[in-house]
């Protein structure tokens, strides 16, 4: 399993060079490239990527709409995810139900729901391919069913809104937002999960000194034995 990060920024103004493109990952396997999300950075550069599917976490800007126009290829959601692009022009769209695993091009994703919107609800996506497992979760305050979620996880994707501060607004009795860096690296320890890569990444990391960014997120996850990194736009990994 091969993963580029075809783009590490979150919903925010600020864009650099190495975090420019809305937050996606393409995971390819045998002869197959899924991407996992597509916004409205990627609207118009579809047919340039060549995706086999798409699987979409949520419906915000930074996630969805940059399939706007339709879509080249088959586009997998949740339900709620579908009930909010209802009216896009996507003719070839599949449901995935939580946590109920479902073979995409040869890969198996199995969507865990997790707290952090509620207008938009939003999955983080366990994927097993061959030997490779893997949790993708770009936006969340915390996962429901997490130990379920990481248990034998190779490698954790997540959040980079903040990496101490909290993130977390109280709407009624809901919460909306996103947890800092160093709390997904707590979860991880737990987990017995080796690595961590940090994505969607927000104003603090995008506005400031990257080297210095970088130290502080490898440090947190030596202090909790996880190798700890963070991730650019064009990065590559292979599993």
């Amino acid at each position: 399993m091969k993963l580029t990060f075809l783009g590490t920024r979150g919903e925010i103004e600020k864009r650099t060079r190495r975090h420019r493109m809305h937050t996606s990952l393409m995971v390819s396997y045998r002869n197959a490239d899924v991407m996992i999300d597509c916004g409205l950075d990627w609207l118009g550069k579809l047919r340039l990527l060549n995706p086999s599917a798409i699987v979409l976490t949520h419906a915000h800007p930074d996630h969805a709409w940059g399939l706007k126009h339709g879509a080249p290829c088959p586009v997998y959601a949740p339900q709620k995810t579908w009930q909010e692009l209802r009216h896009y022009p996507i003719e070839d769209r599949h449901v995935i139900e939580e946590r109920t695993p479902a073979k995409i091009c040869g890969i198996i994703f199995e969507a865990f729901p997790v707290e952090h919107s509620i207008l938009s609800p939003a999955v983080g996506y366990r994927l097993s391919g061959g030997r490779a497992r893997i949790f993708y979760v770009p936006d969340l305050i915390f996962i429901h069913e997490r130990s379920a979620a990481l248990k034998g996880v190779q490698i954790y994707i997540g959040d980079g809104a903040t990496l101490t501060r909290s993130f977390i607004r109280r709407r009624g009795k809901a919460l909306i937002g996103h947890s800092p860096v160093q709390t997904q690296l707590t979860w991880c320890e737990k987990a017995g999960v080796p690595r961590a890569i940090i994505t969607h990444c927000g104003s603090e990391i995008v506005t400031g000194d990257e080297r210095k960014t970088s130290v502080i997120i490898q440090t947190m996850g030596h202090d909790r034995g996880i190798d700890a990194q963070l991730a650019y736009d064009g990065m590559k990994l292979t599993l």
